[in-house]
């Protein structure tokens, strides 16, 4: 070997990912590689051309600029470039220019594909396309102050330390602490622990209209046990929970319950970005079925709107989520006024997209309730019920399950006995096609009546699934069934037929797969989380999974519903109906590049689940 390519062997061994090469391949690689010289301002290869060749700088520098001419990236010293375009056999979704005289190893196109085969290669320029993605989602995130509301906790909004009095004070000094503080609601503590609250509306209803006296100790008239609220706790959430209660304070406590702050629906207000709130406080003020599903038409163009505003998939889930739950618990209320009282306590529950607090724009309804013991879950009032409900939420715009798995199914309403028993046959018994038809109810999440009925039978859920090795495994068959719709050199796989012919399917191309790779994680630990970034915090923190893994996996699952929610966002401004169906050629060159990146990080971690779950037998 003569001296200079000696030079090129030691420059490659001292550079990622080819100092990962045996001896052998090594050489075998330099065998194919040739010198090329490029003087500063000449293109190296041309936005939309067609490129065989992946480069590496020996020395100098190239500018790597994407459609908008926005800088991706700068590739220096020891740097390949041209991957993409090599790698897909794509025109090149870059415009490449050298900025500085440079010296470029080049590898051919059908070589380096072969590099790519090794495992330690695809990690390496896996790792370089989550980088990618995750600049994508940062470059996503909400810049609107007027969209503030979404980013913020309680514990940005928490002042000075809150006012707080003895249960045995009389009302008298309490109003005078109110006055002498200028506050219009006081904590009542015990030991440092919060017992009640008093506010403003307290000593207006509960004293002064009804002539009691204010020497009274304040226990008599103060609000007790009341709802509190975490510090982490999303702003926005919060004023969604205070419009649904009508409360206009919520105490915040910390992890041993001692109160640390008080928040009031005014501060929350003043972060200007209230129109999913005043939507869901609009719908709760309906007296008629017609009212609500009136009221509610306004959500396709709220999405829209939170869309052209670039609010983050995850909040634009939440805000829809937010709307329907306030949706159904006005129906079930205007139902309860039409059928009488209940004949037992029930909760009805949201299985499901909506579950998780994810649901998109015409997203089927999946429903299901919850009757207490006491009662007869096959009662004709809760049948009732369930018609009333169903009927509103498809007028509103939530079609039927296809499947369905909705309240109107006998079988989706039982006891708390009848569903633990259920949920105990698909945990103890799995049979595969059942297991695929009902995972969306280990989605549940609790939306109207009596919230402890389902408190008892997660946590019952929660502790037995982890035992269910055979349960875990089924769920692990199901999330690798389905591929994400890219191809071997990373093209991207179309839908073949039927009216969405020629379209990428992004929620069961994408979507789908990571939701149930979240579940997983978390029913494997038993963690108590639904949403699907929920999860994915619980697991990551519980160690189901590497951070790397985590941020991967986060942040390909935003980019995918981002897209999707872009996508229906401009259906609802041409009049069409939303669906998850994407013309690839709706997106910009950088899109697709980045949701290539976004289904390679779904289908690497799809994976690695047939070593972790041992699946040969299931698969």
């Amino acid at each position: 070997m003569d001296a200079e390519l000696a030079l090129v062997r030691d420059f490659l061994a001292a550079h990622a990912p080819y100092q990962a090469l045996e001896p052998a391949a090594l050489s075998a690689l330099l065998a194919t590689m040739s010198t090329v010289y490029v003087r500063r301002g000449a293109e190296v290869i041309g936005l939309g051309e067609s490129n065989d060749t992946a480069y590496v700088v020996r020395s100098g520098a190239v500018e790597i600029r994407d459609t908008a001419d926005a800088l991706v990236e700068r590739a220096e010293e020891g740097t390949t470039f041209g991957v993409s375009s090599v790698r897909s056999q794509a025109p090149s979704a870059y415009h490449m220019v050298a900025i500085e005289d440079s010296l470029l190893l080049t590898i051919p196109g059908g070589v380096f594909r072969r590099m790519l085969t090794r495992p330690e290669m695809t990690r390496y320029f896996a790792v370089q396309s989550s980088a990618r993605l995750r600049a994508a989602v940062s470059a996503t995130k909400v810049t609107d102050s007027r969209q503030a509301i979404f980013g913020v906790t309680v514990r940005d909004l928490l002042g000075r330390e809150p006012v707080t009095e003895h249960p045995t004070q009389t009302v008298r000094a309490v109003a005078r602490t109110m006055t002498t503080h200028n506050v219009s609601a006081v904590l009542i503590t015990e030991a440092g622990l919060l017992v009640g609250i008093v506010t403003d509306r307290d000593l207006r209803r509960r004293v002064v209209a009804e002539g009691l006296a204010v020497d009274i100790p304040v226990s008599e008239i103060m609000t007790r046990g009341p709802i509190t609220i975490g510090p982490e706790s999303a702003a926005f959430s919060v004023l969604l929970e205070m419009t649904d209660r009508g409360v206009h304070h919520l105490p915040v406590v910390d992890a041993s319950g001692h109160p640390v702050g008080l928040i009031s629906a005014g501060d929350l207000l003043r972060l200007g970005q209230a129109s999913p709130v005043q939507l869901a406080a609009d719908i709760a003020r309906q007296e008629s079925i017609d009212g609500v599903v009136t009221v509610a038409s306004r959500l396709p163009r709220l999405v829209e709107q939170l869309v052209t505003s670039d609010v983050s998939a995850d909040d634009i889930g939440r805000a829809t989520s937010a709307v329907a739950d306030a949706a159904i618990r006005r129906l079930v209320a205007l139902a309860e006024r039409e059928l009488g009282p209940a004949p037992a306590p029930y909760c009805i529950v949201a299985v499901g997209s909506l579950g998780r607090l994810e649901a998109g724009l015409g997203a089927d309804q999946d429903t299901a309730i919850i009757v207490d013991d006491s009662g007869d879950a096959s009662a004709p009032w809760f049948g009732d019920l369930a018609t009333t409900l169903t009927n509103g939420l498809e007028r509103i715009g939530f079609p039927r399950c296809p499947g369905d798995m909705m309240a109107t199914n006998p079988h989706w309403r039982q006891s708390v006995s009848g569903w633990r028993h259920t949920f105990r046959g698909w945990m103890n018994e799995p049979e595969p096609t059942a297991i695929m038809e009902a995972q969306i109810f280990f989605d549940m999440r609790p939306v109207a009546g009596d919230v402890s009925l389902y408190a008892s039978l997660s946590a019952d859920i929660g502790a037995m699934a982890p035992r269910s090795t055979r349960f875990l495994a089924h769920l692990a068959a199901s999330a690798v069934q389905r591929t994400p719709p890219i191809g071997f050199f990373r093209n991207f796989v179309l839908e073949r037929d039927g009216e969405h012919r020629n379209t990428l399917d992004l929620k069961h191309g994408g979507i789908a797969t990571a939701v149930q790779l979240a579940r997983l994680y978390c029913l494997t630990y038993g963690l108590a989380p639904v949403n699907t970034q929920a999860r994915l915090t619980a697991a990551r923190n519980a160690g189901a999974i590497s951070a790397e893994s985590y941020d991967n996996l986060s942040d390909a699952y935003e980019f995918i519903c981002y897209q999707r929610v872009r996508h229906q966002g401009r259906q609802i401004r041409e009049g069409a109906v939303p669906d998850n169906f994407v013309d690839p050629d709706e997106l910009s060159d950088l899109d697709k590049k980045h949701l290539r990146d976004a289904f390679g990080v779904v289908r690497s971690l799809q994976g690695a689940l047939a070593t972790t779950y041992q699946l040969g037998g299931l698969i």
